[in-house]
């Protein structure tokens, strides 16, 4: 079969029937059937609609199984018929009625098989055009997903998808903007009701690769230390190094260093006479004021006050 659809589309040829049959409906008892054939009724390809592109096409009875670079939203817009959708390991079998929605994210694949010729409104978001209006509603689209869904009702979906069907059909249509205006209304309903929230991933470094920066930082609190030799003692990159440092001990590695060296400061003003301007200068610190900023900021006292509590 071959289908044009979306922007810049080619026709694709999809996998052959005796493929489809034993790969992936056989073990579901889903008897073969013929592969299905379509054809484009009309098309917004030539309309210029911006992040999206609207189809109404007719499909025979039979088997398809396309795979969605674009997050698809297609409506049944015809009679009733029975119909089998799998996506993503959701499997529907029921009678379509029009107005009945089905959801296909961007990056998946569904498989189709009807029992009789159908008519459908397909649209196809582009995941910028997504991310766009997840940002505009103050989603971080980073963290939201569209979710496969293969019977969905939805009254705004459905009303938007009728309005974009007559558009289609309109020997006098409204216009580019108001046909985008429904294109944008569209994709702010699927996020609103067809989405789900990333949960964040933790990134805390496994604790033998945290332990060995904690000793390499211990072992030599004078040095003035990088990022990016400290990755490579943890054998991780950068960026890694500081998220994940920050994850498992609640503080940034430069921190970390500061709270090293206060400490190996206070040994030396507790055990030695040496200089407070030269305690400083063998923990790192910039000098004798930096070292007071920090002891007073982390232990609420100056290097004087320590030697004077500590005798």
């Amino acid at each position: 079969m071959a289908l044009c659809v979306g922007a810049g589309y080619a026709a694709k040829t999809l996998l052959s029937v005796s493929q489809i049959c034993h790969s992936l409906w056989m073990a579901s008892d889903v008897p073969c059937m013929d592969e299905m054939a379509f054809r484009v009724w009309r098309s917004s390809r030539d309309r210029c609609w911006r992040g999206f592109e609207a189809y109404i096409y007719d499909a025979s009875d039979g088997h398809s199984d396309e795979y969605f670079a674009e997050h698809y939203v297609c409506m049944h817009v015809s009679a009733p018929v029975q119909a089998t959708s799998k996506c993503d390991g959701e499997r529907v079998q029921r009678v379509q009625v029009a107005g009945d929605l089905k959801i296909v994210p961007a990056g998946h694949s569904r498989i189709w098989e009807t029992a009789a010729p159908s008519r459908k409104l397909a649209v196809f978001l582009m995941p910028w055009f997504v991310r766009e209006a997840a940002s505009d509603m103050q989603i971080d689209p980073d963290r939201v997903r569209i979710v496969p869904k293969m019977h969905a009702n939805d009254a705004r979906m459905e009303h938007i998808g009728w309005a974009l069907m007559e558009e289609l059909q309109s020997a006098e249509p409204m216009g580019r903007l108001f046909a985008e205006s429904l294109g944008y209304a569209l994709a702010l309903q699927l996020l609103r009701r067809n989405s789900r929230a990333i949960e964040p991933r933790t990134r805390t470094l496994p604790k033998r690769r945290l332990e060995r920066v904690f000793e390499y930082i211990r072992s030599q609190p004078e040095r003035d230390l990088s990022l990016a030799e400290l990755a490579n003692v943890a054998a991780v990159s950068v960026s890694t190094l500081k998220s994940g440092f920050k994850e498992s001990t609640g503080t940034s590695v430069h921190q970390y260093v500061i709270g090293v060296r206060v400490e190996r400061a206070l040994e030396l003003l507790l055990g030695t006479d040496a200089a407070i301007a030269d305690v400083a200068l063998q923990c790192g610190f910039a000098g004798q004021s930096h070292l007071t900023h920090h002891l007073r900021r982390l232990r609420g006292m100056t290097p004087a006050q320590v030697r004077r509590e500590g005798r």
